[in-house]
């Protein structure tokens, strides 16, 4: 497996990707690149006005020794994966994407930042007529939700986002949880009786399969 580099916007994937990486490649090697005022900016001014800079970044993770990048962003993971590098680079969600649109057509999408519900939704849509298949989109905007992650409440962040998900089950074939940082949910939400699924764990595998 070549090393792996991560493109982070928060600290917080560092060791949610070592912990992942350690149970299902014990082997590899990690470079990780946090730069949280990607994020901010890309809030602000939109993905393409960081393009640049997500693209140094890139290239950066390339020159010292990564064979592939996974962009845990899913925000900036469309830029990401559009960047001029010479090395395999996916946004993290695109794992799950694909998972999801196996999973059933109505597809709930819970986020706690509105600039992350459109690139979400463009990639489900995207991965489902790639697949030949037709999706029905529902997303919810978790108010609030990301003023408590920010302040470091990271249990509070979790309990709306375990809640959004519960509310919207019933109207769903599989529940897709848009951010990384929203992993924690999954394993609350496993009574549920539909997928609830989470990116972290599937682009890890995804790196031991492809890469």
């Amino acid at each position: 497996m070549p090393t792996i580099g991560f493109l982070h916007t928060s600290p917080v994937h560092v060791p949610t990707f070592e912990a992942l990486l350690k149970e299902v490649a014990p082997s590899a090697h990690a470079l990780h690149v946090v730069d949280e005022d990607l994020l901010a900016d890309a809030r602000t001014h939109g993905p393409a006005a960081v393009a640049d800079r997500v693209q140094t970044a890139l290239l950066g993770l390339q020159d010292r020794g990564a064979g592939v990048v996974c962009c845990t962003c899913s925000t900036i993971g469309d830029v990401a994966e559009q960047a001029e590098v010479a090395i395999p680079v996916f946004r993290v969600d695109r794992p799950m994407a694909s998972q999801a649109v196996k999973a059933g057509r109505r597809v709930g999408v819970v986020a706690a930042l509105e600039s992350t519900i459109a690139p979400t939704s463009t990639l489900l849509e995207d991965v489902a007529r790639e697949a030949g298949r037709a999706v029905e989109l529902q997303p919810v905007l978790v108010e609030d939700a990301w003023a408590r992650f920010e302040a470091g409440d990271v249990a509070g962040y979790l309990e709306l986002i375990t809640e959004a998900a519960r509310g919207m089950a019933r109207g769903v074939d599989v529940i897709v949880l848009a951010q990384a940082s929203m992993s924690g949910a999954q394993a609350a939400l496993g009574d549920l009786p539909i997928p609830v699924l989470s990116s972290p764990r599937a682009a890890a595998e995804h790196l031991v399969v492809h890469f």
